[in-house]
């Protein structure tokens, strides 16, 4: 038995909760990725894992054992790849996930200038408002807005975010404009899916459920749909600041606007961060507070 291989396997279970799941992530088939943590257990005398037809779930010496040996394995792993990094160029596949609107609006720019600075990295993005599983999906790391809520993973704030209510001239001439977020219960507003909670929109010292016609997943598309008269957006500053520069649409309730969200950098907790990975956070964190 390759007692490196079981153990890289069983923790593989452990964080996929399947040998299927854990077998697709180690290239293999499910059927070998049970005989070796059989073998495992066989080899430590020992049963790690309760199995079922519908479930698997550790004993309380194999979730002791994982506990430990995911160290073990992550102190190996992260010696083995100082070794291999050490006067090296960063090379390699990196796999990142960034939402729509920010990364194709907002990191593009800074993603091209890395990819340039380091010709040895086959960056791969994937912009997407789906809340990846960054071990699963083989994932390096996800860049997201708002406060991480997976304690599993580890967050590095890399920049913030300011959210802003806007309309175009043309519907403020028509309709008016709200002095206070609770006259925006008279208004048509733009929904924007992609926020947590599209129709409660957040002020410094309230919430107003707001109601409209138009909902759409994208701050893009509710910026345009703002631009051509239909109605108030609440959309990312990012998104809008170039409408809002040429006067397509202005701000409104600014004194009321609750403070910046964060933009966070999320990877892997308990695995040593490969020096590519690490690189391309620090630039990206970098060209955030370059660009403010």
């Amino acid at each position: 038995m390759d007692r490196l291989a079981a153990d890289r396997m069983f923790i593989a279970v452990m964080e996929t909760g399947s040998f299927a799941a854990a077998a697709r992530r180690q290239g293999t088939s499910a059927g070998q990725a049970s005989k070796l943590v059989s073998a495992l257990e066989s080899e430590l005398g020992t049963r790690l894992l309760n199995r079922t037809t519908r479930a698997l779930a550790p004993t309380e010496l194999g979730q002791s054992y994982f506990a430990q040996i995911r160290n073990i394995i992550g102190d190996l792993d992260a010696l083995d790849l100082s070794l291999h990094e050490a006067g090296e160029a960063p090379r390699g596949k990196l796999r990142l996930s960034a939402p729509i609107s920010l990364g194709t609006m907002e990191l593009a720019r800074a993603l091209n200038g890395f990819a340039a600075a380091y010709p040895g990295i086959e960056l791969d993005v994937a912009f997407s408002d789906r809340f990846v599983n960054l071990v699963d999906e083989g994932f390096d790391a996800a860049i997201r807005v708002g406060n991480p809520v997976d304690s599993s993973l580890v967050a590095r704030k890399l920049g913030e975010v300011r959210i802003v209510v806007v309309a175009a001239p043309e519907y403020l001439a028509k309709h008016g404009g709200p002095q206070t977020p609770a006259e925006l219960s008279g208004h048509d507003c733009i929904l924007d899916t992609n926020l947590r909670e599209p129709a409660h929109w957040r002020f410094t010292e309230t919430v107003v459920v707001v109601t409209g016609r138009l909902r759409y997943s994208n701050a893009r598309a509710c910026l345009m749909a703002a631009e051509d008269g239909l109605g108030i957006a609440r959309i990312p500053h990012f998104a809008a600041r170039d409408a809002l520069a040429e006067g397509r649409v202005v701000p409104l309730l600014e004194r009321f606007e609750p403070p910046p969200g964060g933009i966070y950098a999320l990877y892997p907790a308990g695995r040593h961060l490969p020096r590519k990975v690490r690189l391309l956070i620090d630039y990206l964190a970098k060209d955030l507070e370059a660009t403010g």
